[in-house]
């Protein structure tokens, strides 16, 4: 079983509790107006246009298709910045034992691993068999999730899973359909999953500079959702890595720390005890 992974990060301590190595699979469900790594969204269709435009020559076409030489490779990133696409020719398919051969020198290091993307859940069987060699060398897994895909449905998985971090990216739906592209239906009826199931390890929603009314109506409701059981927290948003046709609708200033804050208490009045600004 192989799976796409767009970039392997040793060290986090932004991905979960303790340092962790984080894996980020290619291939999303959502077409977030703010996504800053769009380039995790689709899968390279091979139109070739990236590889004149690479400076050390990593790119090439070969029987039709686009493919990186990592070695050559400079991560000068122009190569996603020309995609029209929202893909990456950088990505590698990795057998479970060829990602656990990447994870075990960082053995000593880390408490565990975090599965991200993109979003990881579209590889769930993947997921299984990668998280049963996790386990067997005494780490963690956690998974990062946009919450698009039904949890319930992969029983097995949850049961090796230690922990989900959630995105709820907005409670209204219609707003939600228009920041997403994707209904949010499966992504609150997870939300009460994970918390019936004791899996949630954080909720995380993203403040945005411009919806000043669908962040409190999101942070309400999610506070009153998840009360002290697990860590809320609100991410400030940043313009960094936004793609262009985006930012005339998410704005090109940081959240204000002000509004942050006065959802903060908001969110804590609610009973989500545990809420913190990032």
């Amino acid at each position: 079983m192989k799976a796409p992974v767009n970039k392997i990060i040793p060290f986090s301590n932004v991905d979960g509790p303790g340092n962790r190595t984080s894996i980020f699979f290619q291939g999303c469900s959502f077409k977030c107006w703010y996504c800053h790594n769009p380039e995790t969204i689709h899968r390279c269709n091979h139109c070739g246009d990236c590889v004149a435009g690479c400076p050390v020559h990593a790119l090439s076409i070969v029987d039709g298709k686009v493919v990186w030489d990592k070695q050559k490779c400079v991560q000068c990133d122009l190569c996603i910045h020309t995609c029209k696409m929202m893909a990456s020719p950088k990505i590698e398919e990795l057998e479970v034992e060829e990602l656990i051969a990447r994870i075990l020198p960082m053995k000593p290091f880390i408490r565990g691993i975090t599965v991200s993307g993109g979003e990881c859940m579209l590889h769930a069987k993947y997921l299984e068999e990668l998280f049963r060699e996790v386990k067997n060398l005494g780490l963690t897994c956690l998974i990062d999730s946009n919450g698009s895909i039904d949890f319930s449905r992969y029983t097995s998985l949850m049961e090796l899973c230690d922990g989900v971090m959630l995105d709820v990216k907005a409670y209204d739906p219609e707003f939600h359909l228009a920041l997403c592209d994707h209904s949010n239906d499966r992504v609150i009826k997870n939300l009460h999953y994970l918390l019936e199931t004791n899996k949630l390890q954080e909720v995380r929603t993203v403040i945005l500079p411009k919806y000043p009314q669908e962040n409190l109506d999101t942070v309400s409701h999610v506070a009153q959702i998840i009360q002290d059981r697990c860590d809320y927290k609100l991410l400030r948003y940043r313009p960094f890595g936004v793609r262009e046709d985006a930012l005339d609708k998410m704005g090109r200033e940081i959240a204000d720390e002000e509004e942050c804050e006065i959802l903060k208490k908001k969110a804590i009045e609610l009973g989500a005890i545990h809420t913190i600004i990032i």
